[in-house]
């Protein structure tokens, strides 16, 4: 049974007809614990400075979905049930998914390099796409930098409204990529980029013929009946209903001990042109849970290919979150108290998204912010590592 609370509880008295005839009390039935241990978590990402959560839990034997705060703040509505939500990086998951069940089918080879697929594109003052494999695109070791970088008004209050109206083609973002130096030679070192993604989801549309987003719509949305998932191209700004506000601080003055942030700001409108194969997936906390358990069930991938997915290598800049997390092929490995688990989380601005599930894909847990900037209440203390970890151990090891 989907179990649902709400913090925001309405009391009332009961009349006097419905109160037994010994007089005492009528006691609400109290929340089982997991349900409960839930909400507390959620609860408590409210005092980091998390507008509002929605988080579902799946097990072998239940699902439980809550909600915290509130999903439009102007309004004081809380977070809507089932919202839709910007993913973020939990697109990328998706993306490799799709390159790895090609790769099954023979499709192309993940030792392919972007040459091979995209002939002239990937070139630059130490950049070669002929030493760059499909595989280290898929793994952040390709040492190709980041694309965003070439777009600062994105990451300013002054500029990310005007940043809505442009037009981004993906030759154009991986322009702005090689226009910088690399990181390191290809395959000698571990840097996130959402470069390689916006790479990989070309290469899909020269495998194939269509676009990433048809892809993953046809191999992985409609199979797993993702209702509350769908893939955004240009021009679709908006988000479908319900769905939360998405708000976002912007750095306004940088000082030596901390950054200091600007008010939030509503950006629940967003070009997917600037994300693209990299984060622009929209979905469901349930749809979350239900590909992350089709996934590590091996209801997407071959043995082969999954086995291949959840190889890892040290990712240190995922270190200060994740203490020894390691990533694999669009997928990271998070040790947990009872132990590893696999995960992907996903920042966008206006929206957090963090999840895991099972080394067994039995049990998996979803959660969305709606907020990539959580600053905490009053003296509440940021938590060490990610600000979800004990929520997401919590679920997953309880």
């Amino acid at each position: 049974m989907n179990r649902r609370v709400s913090t925001l509880i309405a009391l009332a008295i009961l009349p006097a007809a419905l109160v037994a005839c010994d007089e005492e009390e009528t006691v609400p039935d109290a929340p089982p614990a997991g349900e409960a241990a839930l909400q507390r978590e959620a609860d408590a990402l409210l005092d980091l400075g998390a507008p509002g959560v929605l988080a579902t839990l799946v097990t072998p034997d239940e699902e439980i979905t809550v909600r915290s705060g509130y999903g439009d703040v102007a309004e004081e509505t809380p977070m809507p049930w089932d919202a839709a939500f910007r993913a973020g990086s939990f697109t990328k998951p998706f993306v490799a998914t799709v390159l790895l069940q090609l790769a099954g089918e023979g499709a192309l080879d993940l030792e392919d390099s972007v040459e091979d697929w995209l002939p002239g594109l990937v070139e630059g003052e130490g950049i070669d796409g002929s030493a760059i494999t499909v595989r280290q695109l898929l793994q952040h070791t390709s040492g190709l930098p980041e694309y965003l970088l070439g777009l600062p008004e994105m990451f300013t209050e002054e500029g990310f409204g005007p940043a809505q109206d442009a037009e981004y083609t993906p030759e154009e973002l991986i322009a702005l990529a090689v226009a910088q130096p690399p990181a390191f030679a290809p395959g000698e070192g571990w840097q996130y980029s959402n470069t390689n993604y916006v790479l990989a989801g070309m290469i899909i549309e020269q495998v194939t013929g269509n676009g990433w987003h048809q892809e993953v719509r046809e191999r992985i949305v409609e199979p797993l009946g993702l209702s509350g998932t769908s893939v955004p191209t240009g021009g679709e700004k908006g988000l479908p209903e319900p769905h939360a506000r998405g708000y976002a601080r912007f750095v306004v003055d940088m000082t030596d001990e901390m950054p200091v942030f600007g008010d939030p700001l509503d950006v629940t409108e967003l070009n997917p042109d600037v994300p693209g194969a990299a984060g622009a997936i929209v979905t469901t906390t349930e749809d979350a849970t239900t590909f992350l358990r089709a996934l590590l069930g091996g209801e997407l991938l071959g043995e082969a290919q999954l086995a291949l997915m959840k190889e890892t290598v040290p990712a240190p800049e995922l270190e200060a979150s994740w203490p020894a997390a390691e990533y694999g092929l669009g997928l990271m490995r998070l040790p947990l108290e009872c132990g590893d688990v696999w995960a992907h989380q996903g920042d966008i601005q206006g929206f957090m998204t963090r999840d895991g599930v099972t080394e067994d894909g039995t049990r998996s847990v979803a959660v969305s912010v709606n907020t990539n900037v959580l600053l905490p209440e009053g003296d509440t203390p940021m938590p060490e590592g990610d600000a979800t970890r004990a929520l997401i151990e919590s679920a997953l090891c309880s």
